[in-house]
């Protein structure tokens, strides 16, 4: 199963590697979060890290899914370790793609970065999205433009505060797992020899930014071959 980033949509940005002839022929789930892409938005939802968690788990129940392998990319990652904690069994492989561990103080927004964390929730819908949109740039808007603008608003803020254990604290429990936390290479993340200690496999992708399958998708699928189940 693949799940996408904030402001993402899963099909752009996994369907090239999904198809990879390295990976084992295998059922595969591109899944857009409630609020995002070409899933529902419903308007009594929290979009919380635990409440995409527990959806998560349920989409997978409804697809007659236990011991998924799961790749998580950025915001998704986040959501992907809340759910293999809070549901035991559903996940059997974990696969973090340059992931959010921890929460972040909410600052002015800079250049190339989201920032919406750092508006109000009405500020932001009733027109805070349009400087977003200006701010990130076509490429990543292509997919944005497509989420709620509440559902996009409340993500990001639950993501800027994180969970209580933090994901990365989290991750570190999630022993029983195989967990794997792939980064572009020479930007090690944070703490990652602790990662390691704790039975992570931390391994860099060669010439990539932020959006690994998208930058290299060779090597992050050849990369996935070693990792997931044959």
């Amino acid at each position: 199963m693949y799940v996408h980033g904030l402001g993402a949509t899963s099909a752009p940005y996994y369907a090239e590697v999904a198809a990879h002839p390295a990976l084992p022929r295998r059922r595969s789930l591109l899944i857009d979060l409630l609020g995002f892409g070409i899933s529902d938005r419903p308007q009594d939802f929290s979009y919380t890290l635990e409440a995409h968690a527990d959806a998560l788990a349920e989409a997978l129940r409804k697809a007659g899914v236990a011991g998924a392998a799961v790749i998580a990319h950025s915001m998704g990652g986040a959501v992907a370790i809340v759910a293999a904690a809070r549901h035991p069994g559903l996940v059997a492989d974990l696969i973090l793609v340059d992931a959010n561990l921890d929460p972040y103080p909410v600052t002015p927004p800079r250049p190339g970065t989201s920032g919406i964390a750092a508006y109000g929730e009405e500020e932001f819908v009733s027109g805070g999205w349009k400087e977003v949109r200006d701010r990130v740039g076509p490429h990543w808007w292509s997919t944005m433009r497509l989420a709620d603008l509440r559902g996009l608003h409340r993500t990001a803020v639950s993501l800027a505060q994180g969970t209580t254990p933090t994901m990365r604290e989290l991750l570190i429990g999630l022993t029983a797992i195989p967990r794997a936390f792939l980064f572009p290479e020479g930007d090690e993340p944070d703490g990652a020899g602790e990662l390691r200690a704790a039975g992570v496999r931390v391994l860099g992708i060669p010439e990539s930014g932020h959006n690994i399958m998208l930058d290299n998708p060779e090597a992050f699928a050849r990369t996935l071959a070693t990792l997931l189940p044959s």
